[in-house]
Parts: C-alpha cells; sequence; structure tokens
C-alpha cells in the first residue's frame, strides 16, 4: 500500500505533463469573434491628437483598416509598433483605440515611438473595447472598406502574422466581391 502512495505524484505529473501537452502548439491569438462579418460597433469617442474633436464609426468606411486597441502599459504593444510603423508607410490605414490609458503618456509614446496611426481615439472607460469583445491590449481587428470586421487577432501584429492571416484574408475578399457577390 505505502508504494502505491508514492506512484501519486508521479501520476500527478503525468496528468499535468499530459495536460500542458495538449494545449502545446495551440493557437492563442486567433480568437473567435461575433462580430467577424458585421459592422464596426457605433462610437463616439475623443480623438487623442488631432484637429478634430472626436471620430466616429464612419471613419472604417471607403478604405482597408486595422482598428488597434493599444495602451503604453502595454509590453507587446511596444513590441509590436514598429511593425504598425512600416505597415503605416507602406500606406496600410491603422485606426488606433488608445485603452485605458492616461492621455498625456499615450501622447508622448506616440512623438517618441513615432505615430503610425491615421486616426486614434481614446477608450478610457472601455466601451468600443467592450462592444468589440476585447481582453485586453494588444488586439487588432481587419475592417473591410464597407467597414465590416473580418478578422480578429489578439497578440502581437508582426510580418509573420500580416502575411499569414491578415493578406490572404483580405485576396480572398477582394476576389470575392470581384464576382460581384455579398459578403463572404
Amino acid at each position: 500500500m505505502k508504494y502505491l502512495w508514492g506512484l501519486i505524484p508521479l501520476a500527478l505529473f503525468a496528468a499535468l505533463a499530459l495536460l500542458l501537452n495538449a494545449n502545446l502548439g495551440r493557437d492563442t491569438e486567433s480568437m473567435p469573434s461575433a462580430l467577424v462579418g458585421r459592422s464596426v460597433p457605433a462610437f463616439d469617442l475623443p480623438a487623442l491628437a488631432s484637429n478634430r474633436d472626436s471620430y466616429d464609426q464612419e471613419i472604417f468606411k471607403g478604405r482597408w483598416s486595422l482598428l488597434n486597441i493599444w495602451a503604453t502599459w502595454c509590453p507587446t504593444c511596444y513590441v509590436e509598433h514598429p511593425y504598425f510603423i512600416e505597415l503605416a508607410r507602406s500606406g496600410v490605414a491603422i485606426v488606433g483605440v488608445n485603452y485605458k490609458d492616461d492621455d498625456d503618456k499615450a501622447r508622448r509614446y506616440l512623438a517618441e515611438l513615432g505615430n503610425p496611426y491615421t486616426e486614434v481615439v481614446v477608450d478610457k472607460q472601455g466601451n468600443l473595447a467592450l462592444d468589440l469583445g476585447v481582453y485586453g491590449a494588444p488586439e487588432t481587428f481587419l475592417v473591410s472598406p464597407e467597414g465590416k470586421i473580418l478578422l480578429r487577432h489578439a497578440g502581437e501584429v508582426n510580418a509573420h502574422v500580416w502575411e499569414e492571416k491578415f493578406v490572404p484574408l483580405m485576396a480572398r475578399y477582394e476576389a470575392y466581391h470581384g464576382g460581384g457577390e455579398d459578403t463572404p
């Protein structure tokens, strides 16, 4: 009997190892969103640094856009920021949603690191993020020229993620719409 008690830690370790192994390789950045295929939720939020007082969901109409949830307290936002600068230089429109942050810190962040955003809105209370189902920062949404959300990505956007997830989806969407059909 004493021999069996000695096997309990080994059995617990094996169970833990199986549980961890089952989650390895799982894509934790792909998160389903009930908003895929739907319009960006309505909002009217103040601009962080602009000659306009506020913006609403109409800023997504007429162009491909990324909607990026970011904050100065978010370490991963610092990691992905240089890639957003690169995307912006290549002509990608990125709308920044500064999420539950200090406005002055956010302005300094953009002044020091560069501003890749075409517009930045302040979501101090997190209401737009809540409507988007955001878990935290960073999260990035691909928005069609019709203002519809096509993809939600949690975590860093980098060249690999961009080429593997965003570009093919835009190409499929364009091909689908080129055929004269409605939304995919």
